[in-house]
């Protein structure tokens, strides 16, 4: 939502309004003079939060915390959009060449990065043990220096075995 699409109060046009009270209950579907005299009699402002839905949903809040709040996801929207880097190791990849890679990821890591670490299987490589597989990612894990937590896997991709890291925090 942008500034100049949120209506507030007089400037709401539907004449029906799906209402949600101050703590967050459901008021229901009520008449706009209805729900602005709830509003006003609380102190607060009414916010049409959903515009497009049929009645449109309002919600009695204050402005000032409504703005506050939508900033609030804005930031933590923009600072999880960390770009996620990826790498690669096959099944026969030896200790030094996995070493360097660990090494790799613990960069990316430590740049704030997620790190995408992908079993590369080739082949009949495919219907190989699952356990077997997944200790075989597991070396690269154990070398990576930086703290790590799983954000996704390990689980079957189109080219193999994947997991994500992310930075612990």
């Amino acid at each position: 939502m942008r500034k100049d699409r949120i209506r507030i109060n007089n400037r709401i046009r539907a004449s029906q309004l799906r209402v949600i009270g101050p703590k967050g209950e459901n008021i229901g579907v009520v008449s706009f003079s209805e729900a602005f005299a709830k509003a006003q009699e609380a102190g607060l402002d009414l916010i049409e939060i959903s515009p497009a839905a049929n009645p449109p949903v309002a919600k009695i809040t204050d402005y000032g915390k409504f703005q506050y709040e939508l900033k609030r996801k804005e930031r933590a929207a923009k600072s999880q959009s960390a770009e996620t880097k990826s790498l690669q190791v096959k099944i026969g990849t030896g200790e030094h060449d996995l070493a360097l890679k660990a090494k790799r990821a613990s960069e990316f890591l430590k740049e704030g990065h997620r790190v995408k670490a992908e079993l590369f299987l080739g082949g009949r490589a495919k219907y190989m043990d699952k356990t077997f597989l997944q200790k075989r990612l597991e070396r690269l894990l154990n070398l990576i220096a930086e703290d790590y937590k799983i954000a996704d896997g390990p689980k079957k991709s189109p080219k193999g075995l994947m997991v994500i890291l992310e930075k612990s925090k």
